[in-house]
């Protein structure tokens, strides 16, 4: 039984389909789909005679419904069936002779799905009714009859398409878009297999080359005219669940807001990964976050022009990790002592703001999704948001979203502008001299319950989002090893998270227990190492990172033994240990307390200075 629970308890919640009842003059057929939940697996049976199979797989029915089909399906119970059972973990076919006992049936079940005989419940119903339970009553009782040979199939019996609107509206929780690879799916079906089949990316700008006209703004043609667009809701997603590896990750973002009360944002770098609850889903994964230069305050963030953006990407590609997506917070503490804070972000005031659906755009549109069905070979992006924001039970909730292929465009055009007083809405441009804008249109309801057109001049921004549930595993993960003493996040010195020989001497010192590849495992760590002004190890640390990409111990100590690890560590020696931490700095920031001890390093130069200075001896540059 523990056996049992320990494989259902992973189950995903949501087989889901119709129900059919087709009568005729000899008997009844039921096609019976059902729900499957972490305590009972609930399987669709159908039943097929072994004989009578003449290679027809589908009904050819003879005049008005319920006259007898077309021979090539039985009319009487073979003596040896077989049963087709449908669960999460795939489709089984079981051999059983007809006088065989519900009791006996079950246990066939159980040993084909590795169950114990009480682990699962197998109902007829989809309303969890007609429980077959392990009696002595024949199965020929259930009058279950799906006829045909054992190698055939009818359209009673085939498996569902992962774009089946019903299956996935009836998943546990329902299923608003389809994975961008089922709508993939069901655009190459059918006879000519997509054949024809081409994704095309929405341009809203004049087409060149027309030489018919003037250029604009002294003409234009329908052949160069963009078309106008008119704003659905997107049937599919590109990512379908944003998971963080750890809590630890999250946690370490949300302390600059617990310290400063500002908001701040990052990078998340993971991978892209199968998502098994959703068909044919992608789950991005968050392995890390990076913390790029910015201003931020209690109500505004403001990127800044980073020097190190593509030295984070190749040190984050070597460790086989990716840019996936971005991370901000937008939190008002509501009462300190409790640690609550406000929900702000309700379908009363608004999910996104039009600025941040224009900046998720932007995002999107510079890390595209390669398609193979796009004449430009990438169509739409994978590149998520997620907004750290309170919930409505005034705990901290992490949201994730992406904006609609329309909006990319919209955004890629420069069509789209942010407006001033309603955060909620946003503007379409009006054509000028310099650029021509099409139409933009969105459907509304009015006070009298009619459907209108609108001009998306103000458009509301919830046409443009699509929701994407972001969780945390219960079993967490690490590809970078949790310390207790962690080594400061780059960008932070405002709250005194300086990333100097200073500190590595400190968060070395603190963890000179730990095995040497946990002690390295930290992705801030290897950004230091990488991007420090005194000693970069840029070209000299590839194989350190491959000892942290595959958990290589060996590859580690290889490293550790290298004569630019001698040199980390005569440096750590030199300036000695000078612990750094968050209570030796005020709410809003501080400066460091003095350390007349130690060494320092001028940021300017880079040249070692004597303690108890305060300018470079080299450059004459104050020290802070």
């Amino acid at each position: 039984m523990a056996d049992a629970e320990h494989k259902l308890q992973n189950i995903s919640v949501g087989l889901s389909g119709l129900f059919w009842e087709t009568k005729w003059k000899w008997g009844t057929f039921y096609k019976i789909w059902g729900n499957v939940c972490p305590a009972e697996l609930i399987v669709r049976l159908c039943w097929a005679a072994s004989d009578g199979f003449r290679g027809d797989t589908r009904w050819n029915w003879k005049g008005d419904f319920g006259k007898r089909p077309r021979s090539g399906c039985t009319g009487v119970m073979a003596e040896n069936i077989i049963v087709r059972i449908q669960s999460p973990h795939g489709m089984k076919r079981i051999n059983v002779g007809k006088r065989e006992t519900g009791a006996q049936f079950l246990k066939k079940v159980a040993k084909e799905f590795g169950c114990s005989n009480n682990g699962f419940s197998v109902y007829l119903n989809r309303n969890k009714t007609g429980e077959i339970s392990p009696t002595n009553k024949s199965l020929s009782l259930l009058k279950i009859k799906c006829r045909h040979g054992a190698l055939g199939k009818c359209v009673h019996c085939v498996p569902l398409e992962p774009f089946d609107e019903d299956y996935l509206n009836h998943l546990d929780p329902p299923v608003k878009h389809m994975s961008f690879h089922a709508y993939i799916r069901k655009l190459t079906g059918g006879a000519d297999k997509g054949k024809f089949v081409a994704l095309e990316n929405i341009s809203c700008k004049i087409k060149s080359g027309c030489e018919g006209h003037p250029p604009w703004p002294d003409g234009i043609c329908t052949k160069c005219q963009p078309s106008a667009i008119t704003l659905n809701r997107q049937k599919y997603r590109h990512v379908d669940n944003i998971m963080f590896e750890n809590h630890t990750i999250a946690d370490r973002f949300l302390n600059f807001w617990r310290q400063t009360g500002n908001q701040r944002l990052g990078f998340l770098y993971g991978r892209y990964t199968e998502h098994t609850d959703i068909p044919l889903g992608i789950r991005a994964e968050v392995a890390a976050i990076y913390e790029p230069p910015q201003v931020g305050t209690a109500n505004s963030l403001e990127f800044l022009e980073d020097p190190k953006a593509e030295v984070v990407d190749e040190i984050a590609a070597k460790l086989g990790l990716r840019k996936v997506g971005w991370i901000f917070t937008d939190l008002l503490s509501e009462d300190t002592r409790k640690g609550t804070v406000k929900f702000i972000r309700n379908k009363d005031a608004h999910f996104l703001s039009a600025e941040e659906c224009i900046t998720a755009g932007d995002f999107q549109n510079k890390h595209p999704n390669v398609c193979r069905l796009s004449p430009v070979n990438h169509f739409g992006s994978k590149f998520v948001t997620v907004l750290a924001t309170g919930g409505p039970d005034n705990q901290v909730h992490f949201e994730g979203y992406q904006v609609s292929n329309q909006c990319m465009a919209l955004v890629g055009d420069d069509c789209f502008l942010p407006c001033r007083d309603a955060p909620e809405l946003g503007y379409v441009k009006e054509s000028s001299s310099e650029q021509y804008v099409p139409d933009v249109f969105y459907k509304d309801i009015d006070k009298f319950g009619n459907e209108i057109t609108q001009l998306a001049r103000p458009l509301p921004v919830e046409y443009l989002i699509i929701d994407i549930p972001t969780t945390f595993p219960k079993d967490p993960v690490y590809t970078f090893a949790a310390s207790p003493h962690p080594f400061p996040v780059v960008n932070r010195d405002v709250v005194g998270e300086t990333q100097d020989f200073h500190t590595l001497a400190s968060y070395l010192s603190q963890n000179q227990s730990a095995v040497f590849l946990d002690v390295i495992s930290d992705f801030h760590l290897l950004l230091f190492l990488v991007t420090n002004d005194v000693m970069p190890l840029r070209d000299s640390i590839n194989l350190l990172l491959e000892a942290v990409k595959t958990r290589n111990e060996e590859l580690a100590q290889t490293w550790k033994r290298s004569e630019q690890w001698a040199t980390i560590e005569q440096l750590c020696s030199t300036v000695g240990v000078q612990p750094h931490s968050a209570s030796d700095y005020g709410a809003l920031g501080g400066s460091p307390q003095s350390a007349p001890t130690a060494m320092w390093s001028c940021r300017h130069c880079t040249f070692m200075n004597h303690p108890g200075t305060d300018q470079c001896e080299m450059c004459n540059l104050p020290r802070t």
